[in-house]
This record gives C-alpha cells, structure tokens and sequence, in this order.
C-alpha cells in the first residue's frame, strides 16, 4: 500500500512541475510592438486583451500563433470604447 501512495504522490508531484515549467515557458514570450509596415503572420488568435471603458487611445495584447506554430504577443493601440457622440 505505501508503493503504491508514493507512486500516486509522485505522479502527482511530476504533473504539477510539468504545468509549472509550460506556464513558465508561456510568461517568457517576449512582446512585440505593432508598427503599421509590419507584416503579420497570423494562422490562430488565442487570446485579446479587452478594450477598456475610457475615451482614449490604449494599448492592448492579442496572442496568437503563426503558420509555423509559434506563439507571439502583439501589443498596439486602440481607442477605448468609453466616448460617446452625445
């Protein structure tokens, strides 16, 4: 019965360390400034950050991924959502 409580523990312990090590790797995506003359390669958009409730320019983050598979973090501006014509 102890085997058997080590090997569960340490099953449980290499599965935590292993979703340790890939949200590691995640934080580690450099970020990348948008200019207009760039050119994108954008195969999948994973996440976008939301646009805030403000009447200005903000700046805001899409992950994606490319054709080759790779992840980027793309920040550039946008105008908030919060003016109003009125």
């Amino acid at each position: 019965m102890k085997a058997l409580l080590v090997l569960v523990l340490g099953s449980l312990c290499t599965t935590a360390m292993a979703a340790e090590v890939a949200n590691d790797s995640a934080g580690q995506i450099p970020v990348e400034q948008y200019s207009y003359s760039q050119h994108l390669d954008i195969a999948k958009v994973i996440s976008m950050s939301e646009v805030p409730h403000v009447c200005e320019v903000v700046p805001v983050r899409m992950t994606y991924e490319d054709s080759q598979g790779q992840q980027h973090i793309l920040e550039y501006r946008v105008m908030g959502d919060g003016c109003s014509n009125g």
